[in-house]
């Protein structure tokens, strides 16, 4: 049955010397269940244009100071397939929920690049329709990640003025049913959010038998509705240790999850992706996005790495991972739930 969510919920309160033993059990967990390699993700992200009003994202369309960009299928691909020469087995294209790049489109850039080069494709761009996904694993997309940001349908609401917490949902059992790897992932620190909702966001990873969840912390951008928001004597984006936490606690509970070691916490801690590494985690995702997109894309403040070359980004990664005895996991890094190497295994 796995842990309950009462036992969930005291694991994420331990603190002291109990809260370092959680993690590194998790670490003892991710070692046994996935090895000591850390998988690496090419992160591209191509356009900042997004038709979504949340009220903590940097991108969304109310946001007149918010720079923007979008790069023209030619360079999304010729980017994506530079990956290859850098080592990277995997390209993760993200975007906004951006118009611009319809289903064809998307499809499209997709195929080009696994014609082109030898990746795994992931894409972050937002809901679409069943069809939709399913064209686009027609097209070659591996996985897909689509954030669930909390598992508690009212705060979802209350933060995605147009969107509901039963469509993400939705979503996400599409994708399952279309037979992509599946990512989930949620934000800790939210503005009335409590311990027992993020024991929900685990247990709904567990219950959707996601492959991947992005577990970060939550750091609102300045020109949002909730810029200011903070719990008392808690400033947003303080989250660090309990996010980390989460981390841990969704390696015990999903313990063949590919867990990534967020960017986001790098900006809370310079040391903060390698504490996650070593409480469960076992991806990273370099950057790839040429510099001067870079700080045109901004979901929240004080982002790291927004001025380096795809380059550069490698040999940062490359350096947290040797300097934690760890080395870079060879291969494609799809879930290991899966029988076939080549990842098109459906997951029904």
């Amino acid at each position: 049955m796995g842990m309950t969510r009462a036992e969930i919920v005291a694991l994420l309160q331990t603190e002291g010397r109990q809260r370092r033993q959680l993690w590194q059990a998790a670490d003892e967990a991710r070692r046994s269940q996935m090895g000591d390699g850390v998988h690496l993700r090419a992160l591209l992200e191509f356009s900042s244009y997004c038709r979504r009003r949340c009220h903590y994202c940097g991108l969304r369309v109310d946001n007149a100071r918010q720079p923007r960009f979008r790069m023209e299928t030619e360079e999304i691909v010729a980017v994506a397939c530079s990956a290859q020469a850098l080592g990277y087995k995997t390209v993760v294209l993200q975007s906004g929920e951006d118009p611009y790049y319809d289903i064809d489109t998307l499809a499209d850039i997709v195929g080009r690049i696994k014609s082109g080069s030898d990746v795994a494709v992931t894409l972050s761009c937002g809901e679409f329709t069943l069809n939709g996904y399913q064209r686009l694993w027609e097209a070659g997309t591996d996985r897909y990640l689509l954030r669930h940001e909390t598992a508690n349908p009212r705060l979802y609401d209350e933060l995605h003025p147009d969107s509901h917490f039963s469509a993400r949902i939705g979503a996400l059992r599409e994708l399952r049913e279309v037979g992509f790897q599946v990512g989930a992932g949620f934000m800790v620190g939210l503005p009335g959010q409590t311990i027992e909702d993020l024991a929900d966001d685990i247990l709904l990873l567990r219950a959707l038998d996601v492959e991947m969840a992005g577990i970060g912390p939550f750091i609102p951008h300045p020109e949002t509705p909730l810029a200011s928001a903070s719990r008392a004597n808690d400033p947003a984006g303080s989250q660090l240790k309990l996010t980390i936490s989460a981390i841990a606690v969704a390696r015990l509970a999903v313990p063949l999850v590919h867990l990534p070691a967020t960017t986001a916490l790098g900006a809370l801690d310079p040391l903060g992706r390698q504490m996650a590494l070593q409480a469960g985690a076992n991806v990273l995702m370099p950057n790839i996005t040429p510099a001067k997109y870079r700080p045109k894309y901004q979901l929240y403040p004080g982002k790291i790495c927004t001025d380096e070359e795809p380059a550069q980004c490698r040999a940062c990664v490359e350096g947290i991972i040797g300097g934690l005895g760890r080395s870079i996991a060879p291969g494609y890094g799809h879930s290991p739930k899966l029988k076939d190497s080549g990842g098109r295994e459906s997951n029904v």
